[in-house]
């Protein structure tokens, strides 16, 4: 069991380790044991200027920003079943699905159309949270702004979609460990084992047919 609070003390611990280290960088520079004067870019360690778009400071995994949907490479086959539960889920409910219907009026496991209120979001990440399908993720793109006059706030289905290499991209041990999880629930289940000294029944023999008439 987890001690409660683990996660504030080491959030707590690395910013402590960043405002350390910028002093200890600082003093090398001084010294001449390091070179540059405090620009050195996104792989730069203390107190650093990154030249920003050129330069892009490196983002953790775990950042979220708006969901996405994710759909299987090469297959194309996108995983959201239009199940409803992120819709469910999401506390500002800016999601709404449009569920696919077959010819004969049947309703179908996948969405027809996927929408996202984005200016409604507030990035909680609750709804990839609770996606059984590894349908929904949240994504890492933060540079949203847009040239028109009134921005596209509502994101359908086709802006949403993304493959699922570009998420492991992104998320390299998240998607590993979702494959692992998926790969485990796959296989065939071992038989059970057979206790010493017990000789495990032996099938029936299927009875012997009859032989033909002479004719």
């Amino acid at each position: 069991m987890k001690m409660f609070g683990a996660f504030v003390i080491r959030g707590m611990g690395i910013t402590l380790g960043h405002f350390v280290n910028s002093y200890v960088q600082g003093v090398k520079r001084k010294l001449g044991m390091a070179n540059g004067n405090g620009t050195h870019g996104a792989d730069a360690s203390g107190i650093f200027t990154i030249q920003y778009p050129e330069q892009r400071a490196p983002v953790p995994e775990k950042f979220r920003v708006l969901p996405v949907l994710i759909y299987d490479e090469p297959t194309g086959d996108v995983r959201c079943t239009s199940c409803g539960i992120c819709a469910k889920v999401c506390p500002p409910q800016c999601i709404w699905i449009v569920q696919a219907k077959g010819e004969d009026g049947k309703i179908k496991n996948k969405p027809e159309d996927f929408f996202i209120e984005t200016n409604v979001c507030m990035n909680c990440g609750l709804c990839a949270e609770y996606c059984p399908f590894d349908a929904i993720k949240m994504d890492h793109r933060f540079e949203l702004s847009d040239t028109t006059r009134k921005p596209q706030e509502v994101q359908n289905l086709q802006n949403l979609l993304v493959s699922s290499e570009y998420y492991a991209q992104g998320h390299p041990r998240a998607a590993a460990a979702e494959e692992a999880a998926r790969a485990k629930k796959a296989a065939p289940k071992p038989s059970a084992p057979v206790a010493p000294g017990v000789i495990p029944p032996t099938p029936p023999t299927p009875p012997t047919p009859p032989p033909a008439a002479a004719a």
